[in-house]
């Protein structure tokens, strides 16, 4: 039986596409693309944040919101959200129904006491009306009430690390499961780290094995609800600081999603 020519094309380049995921890439299946809501696109061109549209392209804020599923009404956690970057869009999107909950691990204070000021000034903000600021032991995690999403942007890596205690991963992720609803995600972004490296980057690159990260929060109870590979880079070697400029702003990054069972 003959083949037509776009069958044997593609069953030539197969193999190349497959072969061009690194190891880290292949250990996850990537979600497929979600479409972007009108009310993430809405939020996004908030005219508050301007400062910060300049980063979108790049931090690929679009993918990233519709891959958390949040929605109008919702509630969030996020940990420790330094400049406010996720935040504001979290804020606009979960709108006066919702609320944002941002913790600042008690341990980060003495590296960003500047931005702690900045975010006592944002959170009375009216603009920013629905979002609160926890000031808490990072070991510690609690919220006001159960929520739709808890949040992190590179920043799973530093609960590993001495400055933070460091904390019992199990029993921090366990309480990150507690403070969501039935059915509610956890969404770890952080900076990749080769393969096989598990956390021995983390204080050092600020970087950490996904892998690890995977066995981590499903040992707590959570079911791996899929990854997305909108910030993977493969230009990045793995193996330099996340601050060094040869790739500081371009390292490769995991964006994994995590469910609390409904039941």
């Amino acid at each position: 039986m003959r083949m037509s020519s776009t069958v044997v094309i593609v069953a030539l380049l197969l193999p190349v596409a497959v072969a061009a995921r690194t190891p880290a890439q292949a250990s996850a299946p990537a979600a497929k693309a979600a479409s972007v809501p009108a009310y993430i696109t809405k939020a996004i061109a908030d005219p508050a944040r301007a400062a910060d549209k300049q980063d979108d392209v790049r931090r690929q804020m679009a993918a990233v919101m519709a891959f958390t599923g949040i929605k109008p009404g919702d509630s969030v956690v996020e940990l420790d959200p330094g400049r406010g970057y996720w935040t504001r869009v979290f804020s606009q999107i979960v709108g006066p129904k919702g609320h944002v909950y941002t913790v600042w691990p008690n341990e980060t204070m003495k590296y960003a006491a500047k931005s702690l000021a900045n975010w006592k000034k944002l959170v009375k903000t009216p603009h920013y009306a629905n979002v609160s600021l926890l000031q808490e032991p990072a070991a510690m995690l609690s919220a006001p009430r159960k929520v739709d999403v808890v949040f992190t942007a590179q920043n799973y890596h530093d609960y590993h690390d001495p400055f933070m205690g460091p904390v019992d991963m199990h029993s921090f992720d366990r309480q990150v499961f507690e403070a969501l609803k039935p059915g509610g995600v956890f969404v770890i972004v952080d900076h990749m780290a080769p393969p096989g490296s598990g956390v021995s980057d983390t204080n050092t690159l600020h970087r950490i094995d996904p892998a690890v990260v995977k066995m981590e929060v499903e040992s707590a109870g959570f079911v791996f609800d899929g990854s997305s590979d909108a910030l993977l880079n493969p230009n990045d070697p793995l193996t330099v600081p996340v601050f060094d400029k040869s790739i500081r702003g371009h390292t490769s990054q995991f964006i994994y999603r995590f469910r609390r069972p409904a039941h």
